[in-house]
Formats: C-alpha cells, structure tokens, sequence
C-alpha cells in the first residue's frame, strides 16, 4: 500500500530535477499526478513512462492561465486534488547590488513567488472540494542565510518561507496545511541555469555538482533530487497530518554552521583570535 494511495497531485518543475524526482516518487506511492513544466518534450515522455497516471500540462508559472489550466487538468483528468507541490524554480547572475536589473529582479519574483502563490490560489478551491489537502512550496536555504545564492533569489526564497506561514495560518483551520521545504546543495541543472548556460548544458553540469558537493558540507554524500523528493512525499502524506506553517531544511548540514564547526581542519577565525593573543602575551 502506498502512502499517497488514491491521492491526486500537482507538480510546477515536474519535468526534470526535483520536480521530476518527486513525480517518479509520487507515483511509486499510489498517487496521480499533473506534471506542469515547459519542457514539452520532456513532459511527453513522461505521459509515456507512467500512462493513465501521470499527464503532462504545459505551464509558465508566470501565466495565471497556464496555472489554473494545470490545476484544471488534475480535476478534469483525476477527479481532484489534494497535493500541490509548488516546485518550478530559476535563478539569476545578479550578485551584487550595482548590478540589479529592474526586470530581471520582476522575473525571479514572478516566477519564485508569484506563481507559488497564484498556484495555491487556484489550488485552494479544488482541495475543498476534496475536504482539504496539502501545499508544499520550495523554498531555499538561500532564504534562511546569506552567502548560498543570488540577492534576487535568495531574497524571493525568504519570501516563499514566510508566504508559507502565513498562508497555512490562513487554510490550516480549513483542511490545508501548508509548508516549505528549503534544500541545500542539490545536484540539478538549476545551478548551470544560473549561469546562463543552455538547459542541455546545464543538465550535463548538475554531475559536477554532485562530485563536489560532499566536499563542503558534513553529510559526504551529494544532494540528489531523491532527498527533496523524500522530504515532499512526507509532508503531502498524511503522516504530516499535524505538521503546518513550518519549513523543513534538507541541506546535508550544510547551514549548522561555519566550516570550523565540523571540519577540524577548517580554519577557526577564533582559534586563529586567541592563538595570536596566547603568542603575544609575556610569560606569567
């Protein structure tokens, strides 16, 4: 028995990386699922892969139609829903404040926050229906810390954590728990995004994430789209059924605090601090 048996899902970024991650999981747990993305030719291999469960919707969350067409979808195809894992990201170069640019800053918030927020609005009527459900959004430890993205992205990230709270203050009481899960470094091809590299290029470059990514965080293995997936599957899962309003960080132990912390051979700021004060100090 699966432990999403019977349960009908939403997946925006379903088609490759996380997204696709947490489809194949999802199914492999009992439930239906809408695959939104705009890689069509990707989407339609999945409809192959998993017939009859899982459809393909082509979706730019930054249109509010494409969204309600993809929530649509999972009525009209599956009888409802009860999941929705707001998961479509990107990311941007715009490192330093200077360099900001007015709509490349409007683009990250459309598609980071906005079309999380437009996806629950058109989520919300349907999961009543259904007599409540579950909304997980990704969020980011970039949202939590400077230092792991971009100011647009990271800022868009910390926005995404506290529209989670707020939102499940709102449709918790209703049946709807609402929560964010914030990943750490995850080998997927949103990193060559970033950069500005072709979405081929970028796929190909999430494998360099992963053969380094053990190297700067306590946990030595990778990040794979799998350990989000996880982290998604308990939270749509009735096994969250008193879990709301919170955010979940899936990130290796990356964030528990400076490299000194767990790498010994790390440079400690303090020890380097005091050693130089016990080197400059007169004999007793």
């Amino acid at each position: 028995m699966g432990r999403l048996d019977g349960k009908v899902a939403v997946i925006t970024g379903g088609a490759s990386g996380i997204g696709l991650g947490t489809v194949e999981l999802f199914v492999a747990e009992g439930a239906k699922v809408v695959a939104a993305d705009i890689q069509d030719e990707k989407g339609a291999m999945l409809e192959t892969r998993f017939p009859g469960v899982v459809r393909y919707a082509h979706c730019d969350v930054t249109k509010e139609a494409e969204i309600a067409a993809a929530i649509g979808l999972a009525v009209s195809e599956f009888g409802g829903l009860d999941i929705l894992f707001n998961n479509a990201g990107i990311s941007d170069g715009m490192r330093e404040i200077p360099a900001i640019e007015a709509e490349t800053w409007s683009w990250i918030y459309d598609v980071l926050v906005r079309g999380p927020a437009l996806g629950m609005k058109h989520a919300v009527p349907a999961m009543l229906a259904r007599g409540g459900g579950s909304i997980v959004n990704t969020a980011s430890i970039a949202g939590l810390q400077a230092g792991f993205g971009p100011i647009a992205y990271s800022s868009a990230k910390a926005a995404v954590i506290h529209m989670s709270r707020v939102a499940a203050a709102q449709l918790s009481p209703q049946g709807i728990r609402v929560n964010a899960i914030c990943p750490g470094l995850i080998a997927t091809s949103i990193f060559g995004a970033s950069l500005g590299l072709p979405r081929a290029v970028a796929d190909q470059m999430a494998a360099r994430v992963a053969e380094n990514a053990a190297k700067v965080q306590p946990t030595h293995k990778a990040g794979v789209p799998d350990d989000i997936a996880q982290a998604a599957l308990f939270l749509a899962s009735d096994a969250a059924a008193f879990v709301t309003g919170t955010h979940i960080v899936v990130d290796g132990g990356i964030t528990v605090g400076p490299r000194h912390a767990w790498d010994q051979s790390g440079p400690s700021p303090f020890a380097e601090m005091f050693g130089e004060a016990l080197a400059s100090s007169p004999p007793a």
